[in-house]
């Protein structure tokens, strides 16, 4: 198998994959593959999915939870209720996220193959 390719889990609902610098559509592929210098933090690894990842059901996309509530992700606290400390991260969450900038994901994505019987 070539050791470019990887496996990632993606929700069936989740939208295909935008074009290189198309909008992000919440496709998630980016951050199911590998998490950003963000994600990473959040997540206490360099590899795999972020943690911060975000499956939103009712809008059948992902969000990333670091613009969602940055405090919970970053600092472990409850995320029952907006912390005062969210105003401040969420800005910078947005800035090394790259938010607004466009799909950044040189990836393909490919449906995974039906086992053989």
């Amino acid at each position: 198998m070539n050791s470019s390719r990887r496996l990632v889990a993606i929700h069936p609902s989740a939208p295909a994959k935008p074009a290189l610098g198309a909008p992000c559509n919440g496709c998630g592929l980016c951050c199911l593959a590998e998490p950003c210098p963000l994600g990473m933090l959040a997540s206490r690894s360099r590899q795999g999915a972020c943690r911060a990842l975000e499956w939103q059901a009712e809008a059948a996309r992902y969000r990333c939870g670091l613009l969602r509530a940055p405090a919970a992700h970053l600092l472990g606290l409850k995320a029952k209720a907006p912390h005062a400390v969210d105003a401040l991260l969420r800005p910078l969450a947005r800035r090394w996220i790259a938010a607004g900038i466009g799909c950044d994901a040189d990836i393909e994505a490919q449906p995974a193959k039906a086992p053989e019987a």
